[in-house]
């Protein structure tokens, strides 16, 4: 455990960014996983969960938890996968 004050401030606030930024990767992982579930069913709303799952990449990628390049390519497979 850290003994110096601004250390022990930075863990806790560390702890509060690792639940914020798990969640929000938990989020983007099952709307990707709803649409993929979706299309396999062929249900029809499958367009409407890709247009969630895309905004929820984008929103990993700008808060900085997944890469832009691995957004760009998650984006790319789901549309492939819508078009097909």
């Amino acid at each position: 455990m850290p003994i110096i004050k601004s250390a022990i401030e930075r863990a806790k606030t560390n702890v509060k960014a690792n639940e914020r930024n798990s969640a929000q990767l938990s989020t983007m992982r099952t709307a990707v996983k709803r649409f993929e579930q979706a299309k396999t069913a062929g249900a029809d709303n499958a367009e409407e969960l890709y247009r969630e799952a895309s905004a929820a990449v984008d929103k990993a990628a700008s808060k900085g938890l997944i890469k832009r390049n691995k957004a760009s390519r998650d984006k790319s497979r789901m549309a492939a996968r819508l078009a097909k």
